[in-house]
């Protein structure tokens, strides 16, 4: 009784609080009603976000130009992910170009994109559709031409074929339109760039005496090798000192992850193999007392291949069958047997053998009327008016239509999936003789077709193939899924599954420096929710089980080390520093050891214990010389050979396999005439190729972020 009178006397405060909570919790969800469409973001450059929407839509764009230049109407997995990281670099090179341009004030005009189109040179004008059909050359009148008919179609008006042609190619010219704005820029500023290192003749004239002066040298060499690895110590404050001197060389600008990972391809068991050859066996019996409908009997014997009535030159036929046609009789089942190629048991009958024209020429008229019966009176009428002698190409032209000819070869249809009417209609023209007319009944239309030539006859076949994958059953997928998925649990961290996954069975695989733009772990397809869980654990964690490739890999992912932006540990990074310690150390042993032998002559450091020889012919001071003795590039060998004098014997000299001695011997220049314009326009070039390289610097300075692995 207290109680209900103490909630009595706080009944209006109790009102009004539970008043204020339906009002936030009814005006959160009105709010989440009306507010816009909050966009996600996959990505950031100079702080300018790019939405996840804007991004797919220039996915979009560039499927559908990849698609029409190609002529494909879908594209495979691994050519979407191509296109979405074209996309991505494309949109960040242009982003960072782009922000550079409008500081100092670059752009392009209209009437520059205008100009390039007039000339009609450019590289991207050449993919265009609108070339000259005589010189393959860009015309610019057929794109004016186009333009203007576009502009005027009324695109509803059309078959949907030719609208959709129309509409495809108009996207494509805007997309070639947009990119020629973006590579004239581009182009620009790389001009601007490279024209701000400009050559001079004193250079130009070095660039020409790298290249033409030429010399022989002889070479001696201790290499590195010789020395044990053992011999040498080095200590932790060599490392940390060497470190601090290059640790702008370990600066990471991306994140990433090292990871290990278990992937498990299920195959067939033995069992599984068994049942196969078993179903197989039984299915070349009954192939063995079949002799009609092979189309419906093959179909059912969930064969790989399927048979189509239509005789077909051999290499339409799989390479295993065709490889034993010569010891296949007609009539009788070949097989069973197992082909390692494609992983497959099989047996197959020749149903037939013939010599036929591989190329048929003829020439049809379409018949269609309002009701089927009308169509068969117009088809009958047509047909038995060319058949007592009316000029075929007439009465196609009364209805329309040419009645010109048209060649049908075997390639237009062998390994192709026919329905019913084009198989009839295939059939129909392959067994008809020439001159022959006849009248085709094709679902609602007719077709009077008359064979006009057939030529490049052929021997040809009907076989009817069985051809099964050895695949593995559900019980061998559900087997290995349970005894994983035990092992995934019994493992739940990294060291647990480091200890056990050789006791259980599992190869632990590596993966270092994963990055976020990656499409898959381990180069399974499939894995992108792995990929995703890499990149939001923390180190020591192991994941679920994934099923991932083609239904046909499990897979477990464990997250070793993050490597974040910044500097790389001391840690990560001693091997490759203790190595050129240890080189170092190796090159003051050995010319330590020259010294110690008072070795004076070219011919007393070739004696040396473990020395090795060469003579290096043609060097110049433009490229690194290979010493095929030390398997090694020598940059030094180049700089020392065109500055010695003829014959003197150099000091000792550390190089990237050994400790070298230098001797010149020879030598010669290139019969070139040096051109002070043509020197300095190939340093110009250089220079072009230094201006690329800033895009790095660029790239670096805007602070690139790169989500789209969350989302795509």
């Amino acid at each position: 009784m207290a109680t209900l009178q103490n909630i009595r006397s706080k009944g209006p405060l109790l009102v009004a609080v539970i008043g204020l909570a339906l009002f936030a919790f009814i005006a959160g969800d009105a709010w989440k009603a009306i507010q816009p469409h909050q966009s996600q973001d996959i990505g950031e450059i100079n702080g300018d976000a790019l939405s996840a929407q804007d991004y797919q839509a220039l996915v979009e764009e560039y499927t559908d130009v990849v698609k029409f230049s190609s002529g494909q109407t879908s594209l495979s997995e691994e050519q979407t992910n191509q296109i979405k990281d074209e996309v991505w670099r494309n949109y960040v090179n242009n982003k960072l170009i782009e922000d550079e341009a409008k500081k100092i004030g670059l752009t392009v005009s209209p009437a520059e994109i205008q100009a390039v189109i007039d000339a009609g040179v450019n590289p991207m004008l050449q993919q265009t559709p609108f070339r000259n059909p005589q010189t393959g050359a860009f015309d610019k009148d057929m794109l004016k031409k186009f333009l203007v008919d576009y502009s005027k179609m009324d695109l509803r008006q059309m078959p949907a074929q030719y609208a959709d042609y129309y509409e495809a190619m108009y996207k494509y010219w805007s997309f070639i339109e947009k990119s020629l704005a973006q590579n004239i820029l581009a182009e620009k500023y790389h001009v601007l760039i490279s024209n701000c290192l400009l050559s001079n003749p004193i250079e130009a004239q070095d660039a020409f005496d790298a290249r033409v002066n030429q010399a022989d040298v002889l070479l001696a060499a201790i290499p590195y090798s010789s020395i044990p690895d053992s011999s040498v110590q080095v200590k932790e404050s060599e490392l940390k000192e060497l470190y601090n001197k290059r640790k702008e060389e370990f600066r990471q600008y991306v994140e990433t992850r090292d990871i290990k990972y278990i992937d498990i391809l299920v195959t067939a068991s033995p069992e599984d193999r068994a049942a196969i050859e078993s179903e197989v066996t039984e299915s070349a019996q009954q192939l063995a007392e079949t002799d009609s409908d092979y189309a419906s009997f093959i179909r059912s014997t969930g064969s790989d291949y399927p048979y189509v009535d239509l005789f077909y030159n051999k290499t339409a036929f799989p390479s295993d069958v065709v490889a034993r046609l010569d010891s296949a009789t007609i009539g009788r089942v070949y097989g069973p047997y197992y082909n390692v190629a494609d992983n497959t048991i099989n047996s197959f009958k020749v149903v037939a053998r013939t010599n036929a024209a591989d190329s048929v020429e003829f020439k049809q008229i379409q018949v269609y009327a309002d009701t089927p019966a009308k169509t068969k009176d117009l088809a009958d009428s047509i047909y038995n008016a060319i058949k007592d002698g009316a000029n075929f190409s007439e009465v196609a032209a009364r209805y329309g239509q040419n009645g010109e000819t048209t060649w049908l070869t075997s390639a237009q249809y062998e390994g192709a999936q026919l329905d019913n009417e084009n198989l009839k209609y295939i059939s129909a023209i392959n067994n008809m003789n020439t001159n022959e007319l006849t009248n085709l009944a094709m679902g609602q239309a007719n077709v009077i077709v008359q064979v006009t030539n057939k030529k490049a006859n052929k021997d040809k076949y009907k076989i009817a193939v069985v051809k099964r994958p050895v695949e593995f059953s559900k019980e061998t997928y559900r087997k290995a899924y349970n005894d994983f998925s035990q092992f995934i649990s019994a493992n739940p961290t990294l060291d647990n599954v480091k200890a056990n996954a050789e006791e259980f069975g599992y190869r632990l695989l590596d993966r270092a420096d994963l990055t976020s733009a990656e499409h898959t772990v381990g180069g399974v397809k499939g894995t992108k929710d792995a990929l995703k869980w890499a990149f939001a654990a923390k180190p020591g964690e192991v994941s679920g089980l994934y099923e991932c490739g083609e239904s046909d890999h499990l897979m477990v992912v464990a997250l070793e080390t993050i490597k974040p932006t910044g500097y790389r540990s001391l840690k990560q990074v001693q091997n490759e520093l203790r190595a050129e310690i240890v080189k170092d150390k190796k090159a003051e042993i050995i010319m330590s050891q020259m010294k110690a032998a008072n070795a004076s002559t070219f011919a007393q450091y070739k004696d040396m214990n473990n020395a090795v020889s060469d003579s290096i012919k043609f060097v110049t001071f433009a490229a690194p010389a290979y010493v095929p003795a030390l398997r090694s590039s020598e940059p030094l060998v180049g700089a020392y050979a065109v500055t010695a004098e003829m014959n003197k014997l150099s000091a000792p000299i550390k190089g990237n396999a050994g400790v070298l001695v230098l001797q010149k011997y020879a030598e010669d220049k290139l019969n070139e005439t040096y051109n002070q314009a043509t020197e300095e326009a190939q340093m110009q070039t250089m220079h072009t190729r230094f201006a690329n390289r800033l895009l790095n610097d660029l790239y670096i300075q805007a602070k690139v972020v790169d989500t789209r692995y969350l989302y795509f």
